[in-house]
This record gives C-alpha cells, sequence and structure tokens, in this order.
C-alpha cells in the first residue's frame, strides 16, 4: 500500500519543474539524484547568473537557492529575478543558520523559506513538499479565479449586447432617437475635450451619451411618435424614462460610471428639472456637460413640430439660460464651440445626420 501511494505521489511531481542553483556541482548533482527520485522535473545550475536567464525564458515552478555563491550571492539572485518574476517559489539554502540572510531581506524578497545544508535533506524535502502544496493550491485559485472572470465577461458582453439591442429598439420607436444618442455621446465628449476632462472621463461621456435615453424603452410609443407638442398627462410620462434607464442598467457593473449621466441629464441648474430636481454643483458633473449636448441636439433637430433652429437662435438660447438651465461655465465653453469652432459641431451632424 504504501509503496502504490509513493508511485503515486511520484506521478503528480511530475507536474513540478525545480531549478537548484549551488555554486558546488556536488551539492546540485546530490540534488538532482534526490529530486529525480521523488519524481520531479529537475534542473541543475552551478552559475547564478545563468541560473537568472534560465528562469527568464523556462518555466519553474520552484528554486532551491544557494546562498553564499561567487560571483554574486543568492539574495542578489533573487533580487533580479523578483524583477520579473514575482510568483516562484524560493527556498534559500545555508551552510550554517549563522550565514542566513537577514529577516527583513527573506521578506522584502519574497522567499518562502530556508534551511542548512545537510547530507539527507530530510528538512529540505520537508520544505519542498510544503511549497508544492502552496504553488497547487495557488494554482487552483488562479485556475477558478480564471474561470469565473471569463464567465463574468462572458455575462458583462450578453448584457451589454441586450442593452444596444435595446438601444436600437428605441431609434425604431422614436423617429428623433434615431441618429440623437450618437449626437449627443459626440458632443459631450468634444464639450469634455473643451473642458480639459481626463480620457476616462471622456469615456464614460462618450457611453453615457449614447445610453441616456435608453429609458425611453418604457415610454409608449403613442407618445414618443406623437406629431406635435405633448400634454401635461404625456408630458409626465416621458419624464419617467431617466428612471427606468436607471433600472434597466444599473444591474451591470459595466455601466455603474454612466448612472449618474443617465439618471440626471434633464436637471436644471437652477433646481427645476427631473427627476431629482437637483440644483448647482449637486447635479452630477458629467450630467451637466450631457444635459448641454442633449439640449443643443434637441434644438439643432427637425421635431414632429418644428423645423431646427437656426444657429444663432440656438446661440441665443444658451446665453439666456445659463445660470439657469445649464451650468453657466459649461454653457460658456459650448458657446465658444458654436462660435469660434463650428466645423468640430458640423463634423458630428455630417457623421450622424438626421433625418
Amino acid at each position: 500500500m504504501r509503496k502504490g501511494l509513493q508511485n503515486v505521489q511520484n506521478s503528480e511531481n511530475t507536474n513540478y519543474k525545480i531549478i537548484a542553483v549551488d555554486d558546488e556541482e556536488g551539492i546540485v548533482d546530490s540534488l538532482s539524484i534526490f529530486l529525480k527520485r521523488s519524481g520531479y522535473q529537475f534542473v541543475g545550475v552551478t552559475d547564478p547568473l545563468e541560473a537568472i536567464e534560465k528562469v527568464k525564458s523556462e518555466h519553474f515552478d520552484l528554486m532551491i537557492l544557494d546562498f553564499i555563491m561567487t560571483p554574486i550571492h543568492g539574495d542578489q539572485v533573487v533580487e533580479e529575478i523578483r524583477k520579473f518574476n514575482k510568483d516562484l517559489y524560493i527556498l534559500l539554502l545555508t551552510g550554517h543558520k549563522d550565514l542566513a540572510p537577514p529577516l527583513d531581506t527573506i521578506r522584502r524578497l519574497d522567499i518562502q523559506g530556508y534551511c542548512e545544508k545537510s547530507d539527507k535533506f530530510d528538512q529540505l524535502l520537508l520544505l519542498i513538499e510544503s511549497g508544492i502544496k502552496s504553488i497547487a493550491q495557488m494554482n487552483q485559485i488562479k485556475h477558478i479565479n480564471s474561470e469565473l472572470s471569463d464567465t463574468y465577461e462572458k455575462l458583462e458582453q450578453a448584457y451589454l449586447e441586450s442593452i444596444q439591442t435595446l438601444r436600437y429598439t428605441v431609434e425604431v420607436k422614436d423617429s428623433y432617437t434615431r441618429g440623437h444618442s450618437d449626437r449627443v455621446s459626440e458632443y459631450s465628449v468634444l464639450l469634455g475635450k473643451h473642458l480639459g476632462l481626463p480620457q476616462t472621463d471622456l469615456d464614460t461621456l462618450r457611453v453615457g451619451g449614447l445610453f441616456h435615453d435608453i429609458g425611453k424603452i418604457g415610454v409608449p410609443d403613442a407618445i414618443l411618435q406623437k406629431n406635435g407638442r405633448l400634454d401635461d398627462d404625456e408630458y409626465s410620462q416621458i419624464k419617467q424614462h431617466p428612471n427606468i434607464g436607471i433600472h434597466i442598467l444599473s444591474h451591470a457593473k459595466i455601466f455603474q460610471n454612466i448612472l449618474p449621466i443617465v439618471e440626471h441629464h434633464h436637471e436644471k441648474f437652477d433646481g427645476t428639472g427631473y427627476p431629482g430636481r437637483l440644483a448647482g454643483n449637486d447635479i452630477p458633473y458629467l450630467a451637466r456637460i450631457a444635459a448641454v449636448a442633449d439640449s443643443f441636439d434637441a434644438m439643432a433637430s427637425k421635431r414632429a413640430y418644428r423645423n431646427s433652429l437656426p444657429l444663432n437662435v440656438i446661440i441665443d438660447e444658451f446665453e439666456r439660460c445659463k445660470g439657469t438651465q445649464f451650468d453657466p461655465e459649461i454653457a460658456n465653453v459650448f458657446l465658444d464651440i458654436l462660435k469660434n469652432h463650428q466645423d468640430e459641431i458640423d463634423e458630428v451632424m455630417e457623421n450622424y445626420p438626421s433625418e
């Protein structure tokens, strides 16, 4: 029975590759016989500099490393290896415990253990077996984490595709929305660039603009497609679309950053907007940017009950509403774009024409 168990253990050990580094060739030869007999894959090296290069080019699970060597000591070998390999399990050999490196060095270099040299290698074998168990557990954890990560990414991708389908469905339901979300996305990013925002905020504005009206999927078609102004009851229903959008998107981690845009792009700077009647700096900054982009596209696009407004009228409207409907700082930057960078606006309109 014991022999059978030993054979199984040796068979399992063949999955692990050990490198031993000692400038005494006799020690390397002895370790080779000892570890190969235990079933491990083994590579022996007497030059510590060669060992560093081997670890760079080959995969090893565990390293047995002499401390006192020439031309460099074991701690210097570990120092170099840790620059490119943080995971290698390292056991340090010393001729005498008094020659071991300081404890703070062992901790800093993440050396997993050390022992004195011995003809029988009994203590070393225990450390190796303990190390292999730790390596096996870590490999299993990495495998599980990788599988979970893959599963989560697939679920998020499927959810994203579903939301994209919903967005396209909204565009089919509402001819005004067709192209509107793309333009709001582009105008938001354009405004964000002129405000000097970092790339992370620009990315949030881009995605937030694309999905800011996703909640319209829950608004009746008759209201979205009405040829004329909405009455109070109809307007009350369409004002629910930010809350509906939040309900749709809040279940996916990838949409968390854009939720403030989706929820608050209809807030007004003076607190008279919806759904939260937030005012001033209580309105999330990126939502204030999206509000400007959304309002501009609404004015610049043809609606069922009116034609698109001329540029001079739009400029007058922004001048009139900055500080009430719009954040004055953001409105002033957008006014500068309208007056001095019209070509950037024209490019968006050409790429995403309204019907």
